[in-house]
């Protein structure tokens, strides 16, 4: 894989392509705080890697290659992002800490959240995720957690 700056430029370049349909090295400067002179300098280093079509003074598209890697970085984004607000993050949080992390977590790592994520999409507000906000935001556990329940026919989900 390429390194975390790459990952980021790629990520800019393609949310840039993606509201205007290419993306202007000042376009692409301004998303990531850079100047245009290190954004210039970027594209063709991402070019010549063959991540995005770089044409001086005309602008830059992703390449197949780069296309592949922005679209799975924005994948992990998007599940760290709702895990962390699964687990009660406000959303600018979770977004700013989904973006630290998803260059660094392995895809087992990123599979096994991506599969609890999905797990918890078909749940309308399980006992013990109420429970752990609970326990996270007063420090009260619950005093019989698991599958201990005053009702045996009640479900814990």
């Amino acid at each position: 894989m390429v390194g975390t700056r790459y990952e980021e430029y790629l990520e800019a370049i393609h949310a840039v392509v993606k509201e205007k349909g290419y993306a202007k090295v000042s376009d692409v400067a301004v998303r990531m705080e850079v100047t245009q002179a290190a954004t210039t300098q970027m594209a063709r280093r991402l070019s010549a890697d063959g991540f995005v079509n770089y044409e001086p003074n005309s602008g830059m598209t992703l390449t197949d290659r780069g296309m592949e890697v922005a679209e799975t970085l924005l994948k992990r984004h998007e599940v760290l992002q709702e895990f962390f607000e699964i687990l009660g993050m406000d959303p600018e949080t979770a977004d700013d800490e989904a973006c630290k992390i998803e260059h660094v977590a392995r895809p087992e790592t990123m599979e096994l959240l991506a599969s609890f994520v999905d797990f918890m999409r078909t749940r309308e507000n399980p006992k013990w995720l109420e429970n752990f906000k609970k326990y996270h935001r007063e420090g009260v556990m619950d005093p019989c957690p698991g599958s201990c329940n005053d009702d045996p026919e009640a479900s814990n989900d």
